[in-house]
C-alpha cells in the first residue's frame, strides 16, 4: 500500500449506507449560513455514480414544482451527514440520463423486490 493510498483511506466516509443507481435516497446535507449550521434533506432518484475512492460522486435528480433539479454530491464529503435509502429501484442501466426527457408517471422507476 502506497503513502497516497493511506492518506486517501483516512479521508473516506465509512458510515454511509450502500446504494445503487435507481434507488430513491434522502441525502442529509449540512448547510452553513453565516455562523449557523442546519441540515437540509435532498430527496430524489440516483441517476449516476462516478469513480471510486476519494473522488467518487453521485447525481441525484428530483422534480421540484414541475422543474427537474439535479445535484451532484461528492460521496466522501464532510458536508454529507448521512444517506438514507427510501426505496430500491430496479434498473438495467448504469446511467439513467433518459429520465431527463420523461414526465409524470413515465419517469417513475420500478421497485426492486
Amino acid at each position: 500500500m502506497s503513502l497516497m493510498d493511506l492518506v486517501e483511506e483516512e479521508q473516506l466516509n465509512k458510515n454511509l449506507d450502500p446504494f445503487k443507481v435507481g434507488d430513491t435516497v434522502k441525502v442529509h446535507v449540512i448547510i452553513r449560513e453565516g455562523n449557523k449550521e442546519r441540515i437540509q434533506i435532498f430527496r430524489g432518484d440516483v441517476i449516476a455514480k462516478r469513480r471510486t475512492g476519494v473522488g467518487a460522486t453521485f447525481t441525484v435528480r428530483k422534480i421540484s414544482f414541475g422543474v427537474g433539479v439535479e445535484r451532484v454530491f461528492p460521496l466522501h464529503s464532510k458536508m454529507i451527514k448521512k444517506i438514507e435509502v427510501v426505496r430500491r429501484g430496479k434498473v438495467r442501466r448504469a446511467k439513467l440520463y433518459y429520465l431527463r426527457q420523461l414526465k409524470g408517471k413515465a419517469a417513475r422507476l420500478k421497485e426492486a423486490r
